[in-house]
């Protein structure tokens, strides 16, 4: 117990670092999901070679970076939580755990999009997947406001904070569409 206390700042900054390549996993690995959709509108041959060339993308990035750093990120988050139990004490930490838990589901569902992609039996447009992109966004935004300002920012303040972001996104995502029709 005295070597994990020890080493407590390490754990942190693996953790950190571990969090960056899960979550830069992640968005890229969507938006290859959003090229990989959108290349069904292109003719046989060339949408042949992109969703061929999607699937192998989307397949590195799985297996060598993503699911490594959220394996890391929990190992490294676990470390610290056992080096410090008195985290376990602070309703923060119990509300961060909850935003993890639901980064958690979202990684694994990511997963199954990847699958369905790759055997050509996905239902998600491209606009559904721009609009998944964000959800990992408001996790990403709630989870550093929460560790970064934990108990001074209120729980009204944090709710209203994260829900306008939440419409915030939603908004540039509609005008970012309507700018593409035009």
């Amino acid at each position: 117990m005295e070597f994990l206390l020890e080493n407590y700042a390490v754990w942190k900054a693996l953790h950190i670092i571990f969090v960056v390549s899960w979550f830069a996993g992640l968005f890229y690995m969507v938006r290859l999901f959003i090229y990989h959709t959108e290349a069904n509108t292109k003719p046989d041959e060339e949408k042949r070679i992109l969703q061929a060339q999607f699937n192998i993308m989307q397949n590195r990035l799985w297996v060598i970076i993503t699911t490594p750093a959220m394996i890391l990120t929990v190992v490294f988050g676990t470390l610290m939580l056992i080096a410090n139990p008195g985290l376990l004490k602070m309703p923060w930490m119990h509300i961060k755990l909850t935003f993890v838990a639901i980064l958690l589901v979202y990684h694994f569902i990511s997963q199954g999009i990847m699958n369905r992609l790759k055997n050509g039996s996905s239902k998600w447009t491209s606009g559904h997947l721009r609009i998944w992109n964000e959800v990992a966004t408001l996790l990403l935004v709630a989870i550093v406001f929460l560790v970064i300002m934990k108990t001074s920012l209120g729980w009204l303040g944090g709710v209203i904070g994260f829900f306008g972001v939440g419409i915030a996104l939603m908004l540039g995502i509609k005008l970012y569409k309507k700018l593409r029709k035009n």
